[in-house]
C-alpha cells in the first residue's frame, strides 16, 4: 500500500468540522480505527491536521492528499464513503468539505 510519503499529491480533500464536546472519544476511536485507514485503502492519504484557534471558523481542518482526481471521484461516489461521511456526521457539527489543487501550506 502507498503513502503519501510514495505519491506526488495534486488534489487536496479538505474537511473542517466541530468536534461534539460530548462525542469527543467516540470521534477519536471512529477516525483512528474506521474513517482514515478506510479512504487511504481508497488512495486518499492524511497529510495535516489542524486545530483553528482564531476567527469564525471550525476549530478541526483535516487534510488528505491524492494524485488523481479520478480517485477523488471514485471516492465521492462509493457507498463506503458515504457510510463514512455518514457516520463521521454523528460525531461533529458545522461540518464542510472541499477539494482543492494541492499546496503544500495551510489552505482554505
Amino acid at each position: 500500500m502507498a503513502s503519501f510519503q510514495h505519491i506526488r499529491p495534486r488534489y487536496k480533500l479538505i474537511l473542517f468540522y466541530n468536534i461534539k464536546p460530548e462525542k469527543q472519544d467516540q470521534y477519536y476511536r471512529y477516525m483512528l480505527s474506521s474513517f482514515v485507514p478506510a479512504i487511504q485503502k481508497l488512495g486518499v492519504y492524511m497529510h495535516m491536521v489542524w486545530h483553528v484557534a482564531y476567527g469564525d471558523y471550525p476549530r478541526r481542518k483535516i487534510e488528505f492528499v491524492t494524485e488523481s482526481s479520478d480517485t477523488l471521484r471514485r471516492l465521492f461516489l462509493s457507498d463506503e464513503w458515504e457510510e463514512l461521511e455518514n457516520k463521521l456526521r454523528r460525531y461533529v457539527d458545522d461540518y464542510e468539505r472541499k477539494v482543492v489543487e494541492y499546496r503544500n501550506g495551510f489552505q482554505i
